[in-house]
């Protein structure tokens, strides 16, 4: 049986879909034959919000769990300076002073012995320094991951691979510093070349990497969702007493989370006899919405709910229970999120797909250049070809939606989605592509 060390900071019982990944090949590597040792960091979940991040670890020393899959090591998080100043004071105090630091800790955590995610490599280089290990898998963000990787296959010449879930230094091609572009672009030629493998979640990222890496051996492992996982809430049914749209996850700058409020609450003045419910899980901009909803849409303050953040198996629980599922536009980007509502199986409200307000937003935010032979409506093609849900083009396409839906709400108590030819996108399946690249590099 071959051994595979995972370098993997986001891991349950963090909240975050970067997570996901990594816990699927942790739970399915022992069907075939691997055993993984995967080293994260400890995680504590005091806040249910994005401060779990930066929040202190549960102990000084590692803490070593033996499963029946494997091996987890989670190592000592202490938070840096600008985190503590953050956690205690929020985050209106100390802003330029926080981001020097963070600033300093982003740059020479690849040139000196510094920075919270060091602990990931000290723990990882002494189980190696004392186990056989045949190969190396580092996952980023965050990308020191890949810089750690290569130190520990150079030092005890074992394989590693590179698995990009988001983008490294592209990710500042339309926005960001020119020495944030220049440094992230220096590094990545630097450290990934030497990677027996590159992995990554879809064919636009694969170009991504390509064309800075240069790299021969990029193989696309995309995401997709837990089949155990939604095996356990299958059998949930929707609820009936209102039509309940569900959102979990981030909320980013490009996502006209603005227009989609504005056009429900149009909705909702012009059908009050409809009622609807938006139940936001896990959202980083909750004081913008709460804020924006009492002071542009105060019809929405008895519609428009947000839910701190819970564990992925609790957070299907309730998705399941809702009619249909929102999603963002992420263009060229797939995402994970989409994957999990394919899983269970509600039809799923992609916005928007030609909205003006979103073209604007998308100029202004998105933060990767398009790849002109790949398309930009991934999310788009992937509902159509399951037949999963309606990419809605803008704020009005959207109001008109919502009368379909309201009606056949109405009549049935629940909105049908006829889903098809999804068992492909399990993570089950995606593991055992990884599983046979590990083989061949072994």
């Amino acid at each position: 049986m071959k051994k595979v060390l995972i370098l993997a900071y986001d891991f349950p019982p963090y909240v975050s879909v970067g997570g996901l990944r990594p816990k699927a090949w942790f739970d399915y590597f022992k069907n075939v034959d691997i055993e993984p040792i995967l080293v994260t960091r400890q995680w504590e979940n005091k806040h249910g919000n994005y401060l779990d991040y930066i929040s202190e670890g549960s102990s000084q020393v590692d803490i070593c769990e033996q499963h029946e899959n494997g091996i987890v090591i989670r190592t000592p998080y202490r938070p840096n300076l600008s985190n503590r100043l953050l956690l205690k004071y929020g985050e209106s105090k100390f802003r330029l002073i926080r981001k020097s630091i963070t600033a300093f800790f982003e740059v020479f955590q690849y040139l000196l012995p510094v920075g919270t995610k060091r602990e990931l490599y000290k723990s990882a280089r002494d189980y190696i320094s004392k186990n056989k290990v045949d190969c190396i898998i580092a996952t980023g963000d965050p990308f020191v991951l890949f810089h750690y990787a290569k130190k520990l296959s150079g030092e005890f010449n074992i394989p590693w691979i590179a698995d990009y879930r988001d983008p490294w230094s592209h990710e500042y091609e339309n926005h960001g510093s020119l020495f944030e572009k220049k440094w992230t672009q220096y590094l990545e030629k630097k450290i990934v070349p030497s990677a027996k493998y590159v992995t990554t979640v879809s064919e636009f990222l694969k170009l991504k990497i390509n064309e800075l890496t240069f790299h021969r051996n990029i193989e696309i492992i995309p995401n997709g969702f837990d089949s155990e996982a939604m095996e356990k809430v299958q059998k949930i049914e929707q609820q009936s007493d209102v039509l309940r749209i569900g959102f979990a996850g981030s909320i980013f700058f490009w996502n006209p989370i603005d227009s989609f409020l504005k056009s429900l609450s149009d909705f909702l003045l012009e059908n009050p006899d409809s009622k609807i419910e938006l139940d936001l899980y896990g959202v980083n901009s909750e004081n913008e919405i709460k804020t924006s909803i009492r002071i542009k849409y105060p019809n929405l303050q008895d519609s428009v709910f947000i839910f701190p953040r819970v564990p992925n198996q609790e957070l299907l629980q309730k998705l399941a229970q809702c009619n249909t599922l929102l999603l963002f536009n992420h263009y060229s980007i797939l995402g994970t999120k989409i994957f999990d509502y394919l899983g269970l199986k509600r039809k799923i409200l992609l916005c928007y797909t030609s909205d003006n307000e979103s073209k604007k937003l998308k100029s202004q935010y998105f933060p990767l250049a398009e790849v002109k032979s790949e398309s930009n409506q991934l999310q788009e093609e992937l509902i159509n070809e399951s037949n999963s849900g309606i990419a809605i083009k803008d704020g009005e396409h959207l109001k008109k939606v919502l009368i379909d839906l309201t009606e056949e709400f109405r009549k049935t108590g629940q909105i049908s989605c006829k889903s098809n030819h999804i068992d492909k996108y399990s993570r089950k399946i995606q593991t055992k592509k990884l599983a046979d690249i590990i083989q061949s590099i072994c």
